[in-house]
């Protein structure tokens, strides 16, 4: 297998860091974005020769510099992850509007900002794979995450959408819809909270931030060739 140009929005940390090292030991060139992270960045440039590149996705003139800049690095991207997101805990009561529009900007309108970047690129070469990240919470909606859950079936719809759009471009877009991680994202939550998903699961466990990325690393092979347009749920059977 050729290498692949991989472009991963949000790879400093958790499942996007995994999803870096996972690319990288398949033999692909790998340009990754960061927020805030810049140590956790420069740690994971060092440790897999990946390299990385400051982006807040909330903005789109940020979006289109990053990009400008992963597209001299590695000529072409062939594979789109957007994987970067935030979380909050509220009722929707005591969400004010400038955090509800942060997680709208952040994990919904971020992913639209990256891919109408890229996507002129991948029509023009008639080829091309996108990854986006959803959440169970994106399928089924959760109690007190209801600005996230927003996003992050907003992301499903997008998702749904643009496979049939692209398609006759031979461009493929899928979607990803972890449960629960085991990611600093999720470091917040209560350990009791934790056990009770865990043994609501049927593999009576929370997920590792590397069986997203090995979902990834297939969802972006030949082997996914004609898999498009699909919600895939990495949740060990908790949302079926």
């Amino acid at each position: 297998m050729s290498k692949r140009n991989v472009l991963i929005i949000g790879g400093s940390r958790g499942i996007g860091a995994e999803a870096v090292r996972r690319f990288r030991a398949a033999g692909d060139n790998v340009v990754f974005t960061y927020n805030k992270s810049e140590i956790a960045a420069d740690e994971l440039r060092q440790e897999t020769g990946a390299v990385p590149v400051r982006c807040d996705v909330k903005f789109s003139n940020s979006v289109r510099i990053a990009i400008d800049k992963a597209t001299t690095i590695l000529g072409t991207i062939d594979v789109l992850i957007c994987n970067a997101a935030i979380a909050d805990f509220n009722l929707i009561t005591d969400i004010d509007e400038t955090r509800w529009e942060e997680i709208i900007d952040t994990n919904l309108n971020g992913v639209f900002y990256c891919i109408r970047n890229v996507l002129p690129g991948m029509v023009s070469r008639k080829s091309g794979c996108i990854i986006t990240v959803s959440s169970m919470w994106g399928q089924v909606g959760a109690s007190c995450e209801v600005a996230y859950s927003a996003a992050k079936a907003g992301v499903i719809g997008l998702t749904k959408a643009l496979a049939k759009e692209v398609g006759p471009s031979d461009i493929r877009v899928n979607c990803i819809a972890p449960g629960m991680i085991d990611t600093e994202m999720n470091s917040n939550v209560d350990p009791e909270s934790v056990k009770a998903i865990a043994d609501e699961t049927p593999l009576c466990r929370i997920g590792k931030p590397s069986e997203i990325a090995d979902v990834m690393e297939f969802l972006a092979s030949d082997r996914a060739a004609f898999i498009t347009g699909q919600i895939i749920g990495v949740n060990g059977g908790l949302i079926i």
